[in-house]
């Protein structure tokens, strides 16, 4: 039943780790705070420096900071643009290439934009926002900022009332809104976000945008008039849709020369102009059924400036893109594709719809900056080969950064291989295996199904220090993408629509079992488990199958109806499964809670505290009905986190626990 297996290599650099396997050795925990992350990648105006982000984490200190640097395109030493121990991020070039721009919060104040001379000097502080700023863009002038800000708190606005009885006893939250809370921000106010314009001389502030509902991702038009803009202004909170506007950059009334574009009942956004100022290209999701805001794949379209009837250019490629942007002579638009496992940067022709792929194969491309001559620089994973920047030029990809090269030298990772097989029904499917480093062939190893969230979203073939670490501690990995995920088409997503556990169960029960046709797994010795929808999607594996000797489940969900006005994806359950009271036949059927009994598997149940996303509710009703029926269960919650665990010690405990459980009842067969 085997279609194909494809060992996945790294790229040529990393060839000489091989010359000296006796000095390496295994990936351990702590080595996730030895990483390096490298983000953001901007190339100057003249094509000669790109500026980016680097990313590190001490888990004695329990901090996260980020700083800029910048280094040559041709190569050469990187050089560190802001401070050490304080975080900056989002580079922009001002457009005469003299001077950086970024977000800092210095001394715990607000986030504002700051600049600095790319020859060196101490950074200057442009903005005073009482309310901080989210994101800027300069103009095509470079005398002014588009700035994102939210509105003001009473506090921010100079209201008193509040502090004498603040000090005693907290206000009360008072909602008016449909959708009223939010993972990582809480319960949600009437403060929106809208777009303002900074002159840089003058330091004048002006509001450009105003209104019930939030204006995001600005873009400049090439001459300096308009910005264009994404937001969602029908049924602000009933909705998930967002439309492309526009508004003039010299607007005095707060949107009175506001101009809508596009409405789609789908998702348009991130806009960006053609070079000549006619187009507009977007990213869209066209279809008009509200579920599409789910499964469907964004596309790529194109509007005139003027407005009239948008024309779709990807129509037939039925794959997700994102981040588009022109090229130099305006004939094609160079976006990020999403498939099957992949991530690549393509050019898309923009009368034709013809597709170049510029950087393929077995990589991640998630982040990428274009130089004047249309030469691209890309934030790459690889494999074997944690994120680094890379120019991409006729020759080939050359690396520019190499954060994390002493790490990988000293590590005997894992090989990944990647398997394609089919489905019960016949659904073809692919998984990538991870090997244990010193992997016999022929000898069968305990294997853990590890399953990704979303459940559109998808495992790809970039650097992954989870699978890597199971793999270091003696473990076949198995890392699917069945039916639901993304990257793989429309057709493929949507086949769990209003059906989770069903088709996707199936499809990653078939790949446990042609990775044990294959000869990696341990067939008695097996695991399961992942975070979000995976483990919501183990929570199904467990309740369907007895074969698992130990699972963790985290981040996840059992009794639906439970979370209804609970969790923050309140429109997304409607529009796939009805509302609760005249369709609780539907909720309760794909409801895991329902079938607890069956299970049998040790379970190790995780989440946080403040988790909003998927509430710890759900968590505390699994573990409460595993204790009453006597399983092997365990319950950890970390305080003060949301869906995705933050806090350094806390990611430690989390990686440490799950090797524990893993060891105990999988390795160990209790």
């Amino acid at each position: 039943m085997k279609l194909s297996i494809l060992l996945l290599g790294s790229l040529a650099i990393a060839a000489p780790l091989a010359a000296q396997p006796t000095a390496r050795r295994t990936l351990t925990v702590d080595d996730l705070f030895a990483l390096k992350r490298v983000s953001d990648p901007q190339v100057s105006p003249d094509g000669r420096w790109v500026a980016y982000v680097v990313g590190t984490t001490t888990l004695k200190d329990e901090k996260s900071v980020s700083r800029i640097w910048m280094m040559p395109l041709a190569g050469g030493d990187p050089i560190a643009m802001t401070m050490k121990g304080g975080s900056a991020s989002s580079p922009r070039w001002s457009p005469d290439g003299r001077s950086l721009g970024f977000l800092a919060a210095r001394q715990e104040g607000k986030t504002q934009v700051w600049t600095l001379n790319r020859q060196g000097g101490e950074a200057e502080q442009l903005t005073e926002v009482k309310q901080g700023v989210s994101g800027f863009e300069w103009s095509p002038d470079g005398g002014r900022l588009a700035l994102l800000i939210s509105d003001m708190n009473p506090e921010e606005r100079g209201d008193t009332s509040w502090i004498g009885r603040a000090a005693k006893t907290p206000e009360p939250w008072v909602m008016d809104r449909l959708q009223f809370k939010r993972d990582n921000i809480g319960y949600l106010n009437d403060q929106r976000t809208h777009l303002y314009v900074f002159d840089v001389a003058g330091k004048k502030l002006r509001q450009l945008t105003e209104g019930a509902w939030d204006d995001g991702s600005p873009a400049w038009s090439p001459d300096g008039r308009s910005i264009a803009f994404a937001s969602n202004r029908d049924s602000v909170d009933g909705t998930y849709n967002s439309d492309i506007w526009i508004v003039s950059a010299d607007d005095t009334t707060r949107g009175s020369s506001t101009r809508r574009l596009t409405s789609n009942s789908g998702q348009d956004g991130s806009p960006a102009w053609s070079p000549d100022g006619k187009w507009i290209g977007y990213t869209t999701q066209p279809s008009t059924e509200p579920v599409a805001l789910i499964y469907d794949p964004s596309m790529l379209a194109i509007i005139s400036a003027e407005g009239g009837t948008p024309r779709l250019i990807t129509g037939s490629l039925d794959r997700d893109l994102s981040r588009p942007r022109w090229s130099p002579d305006g004939r094609r638009i160079l976006a990020i594709l999403e498939d099957s496992g992949d991530q690549h940067l393509v050019a898309i022709d923009a009368e034709s719809g013809a597709l170049t792929r510029l950087i393929d194969g077995t990589r991640t491309v998630a982040a990428w900056s274009l130089a004047p001559d249309g030469t691209p620089v890309a934030m790459i994973s690889e494999p074997h080969l944690p994120a680094e920047l890379f120019v991409a030029r006729n020759s080939g990809l050359t690396q520019l950064t190499h954060l994390n090269q002493a790490l990988v030298d000293s590590l005997r990772l894992g090989e990944v291989r990647d398997i394609q097989f089919k489905s019960r029904d016949g659904t073809a499917v692919e998984a990538f295996v991870y090997t244990p480093p010193d992997y016999l062939a022929g000898q069968r190893y305990p294997t853990l199904l590890r399953i990704h969230g979303g459940p559109v979203s998808q495992y790809d073939r970039g650097f992954n220090f989870e699978a890597q670490l199971f793999a270091a501690n003696g473990y076949v990995v198995v890392m699917t993408n069945p039916r639901g995920s993304s990257g793989y088409g429309s057709k493929f997503a949507r086949a769990i629509m209003a059906d989770w556990g069903t088709r996707d169960f199936e499809d990653v029960m078939a790949a446990v079992d042609e990775t044990i046709r294959l000869g990696y797994a341990d067939a008695d010795r097996l695991g399961v488990g992942g975070w979000s929808y995976g483990g919501i999607l183990t929570n199904y594996v467990i309740t369907k199958s007895t074969r698992f000797k130990g699972a963790v489940t985290g981040a996840s969900e059992v009794l639906y109806t439970a979370n209804y006005g609970h969790d923050h994806y309140q429109y997304l359950w409607e529009i796939e499964m009805g509302l609760p009271w005249k369709n609780q036949k539907a909720w309760d059927r794909i409801s895991p809670f329902w079938s607890v009994e069956k299970i049998v598997t040790p379970t190790l149940i995780m989440g946080g505290e403040k988790d909003w996303n998927v509430p710890i509710l759900n968590s505390e009703q699994l573990y409460q009905a595993l204790k009453r029926l006597g399983r092997t269960t365990q319950l950890v919650v970390y305080p003060g986190q949301h869906h995705g665990i933050q806090k350094p010690s806390y990611q430690k405990d989390r990686l440490q626990r799950y090797l524990e459980w893993y060891d105990r009842y999988v390795k160990g067969g209790k």
